[in-house]
């Protein structure tokens, strides 16, 4: 790939993706085609089930269909660019276009990291308050903590991409990843950048590990509670409460590894990026609904009545 020296302002940025050999180009494109075709059916399937489910109109799932809604948007912001990328040689983005990309994946990884955290705190007052739970918890509440969320993330992103448009970029043009992520991005201002990557590790890395840290704390609290005082419904809660720590270690460690460092290139960057930006967002439902009895039940409900449906309608 040729690299362009510009003088004047950077208009495109080239990616180089992930290989640059064509036979594994499409090898990669039929993977990750399916990955994505499965994160979209995965969480769009929990997403339609909560909602045609009444039973499962409760905070928990209300906070996991938003999940799956986050999982869904993480993926298509990065996804359909990478698939685009792996059918041509020639990998362009222009400056807009990356900014935005950067936008909303901050975005969305904001209001993802601030829902974790309120999921987290739906189960200590569920644990912790069992009587006073979908009274604390009501409706009203569910929506403004989701709504909470987004404000959040906005704000972090907001933050981060004012940052970056302070930067001049008049130099290289060729970003080795295969979509736009600051830490990439900073290391192509024709500029000295070590203060603002200072406080774009601060912002994100630090502060990521600080809510890994007190997320764990929190569940070891709710564990050790399940485990000493509650007698009814302890399987159940103990699964759920593991699966969302395994969610949490899927998406916090990635991440933690990506932004809470100087921004210099490590072989195995592009890995981890594909795993929290591709792999991540199909696991999740999956490992929800592997290991929660009664959304499994839900879904061959749901499956059976759409199925009977269409025999109906047939005859």
């Amino acid at each position: 790939m040729e690299q362009k020296n510009l003088t004047a302002t950077v208009t495109e940025f080239v990616l180089l993706g992930l290989t640059q050999s064509p036979e594994l180009q499409r090898f990669l494109f039929i993977i990750f085609s399916i990955v994505y075709l499965t994160t979209w059916l995965g969480n769009f399937i929990i997403i339609t089930t909560v909602i045609f489910n009444h039973q499962l109109h409760t905070p928990m799932y209300f906070l996991l269909a938003n999940l799956a809604f986050i999982d869904i948007s993480d993926s298509t912001v990065s996804v359909p660019k990478m698939l685009l990328g792996l059918l041509s040689q020639h990998k362009t983005i222009s400056y807009n276009e990356c900014i935005l990309q950067m936008f909303f994946f901050h975005f969305i990884a904001g209001a993802m990291v601030f829902l974790l955290v309120v999921m987290a705190a739906d189960r200590y007052v569920a644990i912790h308050k069992p009587l006073q739970y979908l009274t604390l918890m009501n409706r009203g509440v569910c929506v403004g903590l989701v709504a909470g969320t987004w404000m959040g993330g906005l704000a972090h992103s907001a933050i981060q991409i004012g940052l970056v448009l302070q930067l001049p970029f008049c130099g290289s043009n060729v970003l080795d990843n295969f979509y736009c992520d600051i830490p990439q991005v900073v290391k192509l201002a024709c500029t000295d950048t070590y203060l603002f990557e200072l406080l774009m590790v601060s912002q994100s890395g630090v502060l990521a590990i600080i809510i890994f840290i007190l997320l764990l704390i929190s569940y070891t609290i709710i564990l050790v509670k399940i485990r000493t005082h509650l007698k009814e419904g302890k399987r159940k809660a103990l699964s759920t409460c593991g699966t969302q720590i395994m969610v949490l270690c899927l998406i916090f460690i990635p991440f933690i590894f990506i932004y809470a460092r100087p921004f210099r290139k490590f072989p195995i960057d592009k890995v981890v990026s594909v795993l929290y930006t591709v792999i991540t967002p199909m696991l999740n439902p999956i490992i929800y609904t592997l290991r929660n009895t009664e959304m499994k039940k839900a879904i061959r409900r749901l499956m059976s009545r759409i199925l009977f449906s269409g025999r109906e309608m047939k005859t």
